[in-house]
């Protein structure tokens, strides 16, 4: 089953989620007074060289608001539509539970110009941190986002790590301010060991993407997610110090469920830093429609995920890289042309074979390690 084919009715849906939510972000009174979220997405921190006196540590994070009534109403609408569209009539109420909690960040009203100071947890200096984009600019964009890198002191890094009485370097903050609120987590991973690059679905949560549009549907908007056999097991072999990475075609508002499901509170699979897919969700910028064309064209995702897993490459050249992913879509071209850029890097790939190609064509997987589900 091709890309197109499977991912167009997930990107329908959550197209129907914004439309539905248009009339409510183009024009609204903000109430000053509620506190804000802000999601803190997991990353990590890298010397740039062996004398570098600084963490470089990328970052991003998101503001929003809670759900008001008008947007409830929409995503109430936008269930029904997608229940149609795969042909399912009736819904439990565990489901429409479970669709609230899935597709609430796709509606949740994203902050703009926003800033925010952070606070390490136990810091004995009391130090607050402003985060700052890349251009330079310490306030939030039209759709809440801001991307950047942070700087922290090796003699600062030290003292955190003791205060906090870390174990394999992460470190945790919040943010500090009146109107915001949110934690997040920082691994500082050392220059030389072992690291995991692992994608998600159908690695290590069951999607069943070959099976196609209404069972990823389901399995995306109205199933309890599910581990894929065996791959907890295998993750929490290895040793404490391996690193962990996270690197999924998903969009960055289904984080926090899949977050909930694999890491924490009560998730199975190690901790580590997490890299997703932006599509921005404000229906006002050009930008939005094109992050859409993008998915729907099916090359977003493979181009995405060669960007990301470079780039944690790069950052970490003398250590030793695991990959693994499956074989429903396109992660073996993807991993082949990471393996022949950075051989000495990558130690080894697995492929999860979840639609047994690995007897019928031994040649997509040759040099690869195989998981049979």
């Amino acid at each position: 089953m091709s890309n197109l084919i499977v991912k167009v009715p997930v990107i329908q849906a959550v197209f129907f989620i914004l439309a539905l939510s248009a009339s409510h972000s183009i024009a609204e009174e903000k109430d000053e007074s509620k506190e804000k979220l802000v999601t803190f997405y997991p990353t990590y921190g890298y010397l740039a060289n062996s004398a570098g006196t600084d963490w470089h540590i990328p970052f991003r994070f998101w503001i929003s608001e809670d759900l008001d009534p008008a947007r409830k109403l929409s995503l109430n609408a936008a269930r029904k539509i997608i229940e149609q569209k795969i042909g399912i009539d009736d819904l439990t109420q565990a489901q429409k539970t479970i669709f609230k909690s899935r597709a609430q960040d796709f509606l949740r009203d994203s902050e703009s110009g926003e800033q925010v100071k952070i606070l390490f947890d136990n810091d004995p200096e009391k130090i607050h941190y402003v985060l700052s984009g890349a251009n330079g600019k310490h306030e939030t964009d039209r759709n809440g986002n801001l991307a950047g890198v942070f700087k922290l002191p090796q003699e600062r890094a030290t003292k955190l790590l003791a205060a906090q009485q870390s174990h394999n370097g992460w470190l945790t903050f919040t943010a500090n301010g009146e109107k915001h609120y949110g934690t997040g987590a920082i691994r500082l991973i050392s220059s030389e060991g072992l690291s995991i690059i692992s994608d998600i679905d159908d690695t290590i949560k069951v999607t069943n993407i070959p099976l196609g549009n209404r069972e990823v549907l389901n399995n995306t908007f109205f199933r309890e997610f599910n581990e894929a056999p065996g791959m907890r097991e295998m993750y929490r072999s290895y040793a404490k110090s391996t690193a962990f990475h996270y690197v999924s075609g998903g969009p960055w508002q289904l984080y926090r469920p899949l977050s909930n499901f694999l890491i924490e509170p009560n998730g199975n699979f190690p901790r580590g830093s997490f890299h997703m897919k932006n599509v921005r969700t404000n229906l006002t910028e050009s930008e939005t429609y094109d992050d859409i064309s993008k998915l729907i064209s099916g090359g977003a995702t493979q181009a995405q995920k060669i960007e990301q897993i470079s780039m944690i490459l790069e950052h970490f050249p003398n250590r030793k890289f695991i990959l693994i992913g499956d074989s429903g879509e396109h992660d073996p071209e993807v991993f082949r042309e990471l393996k022949n850029k950075y051989t000495k890097q990558i130690k080894k790939v697995f492929i999860r074979d979840i639609k047994r190609q690995s007897e019928k064509n031994p040649k997509r997987f040759d040099g690869f390690l195989i998981i049979k589900p």
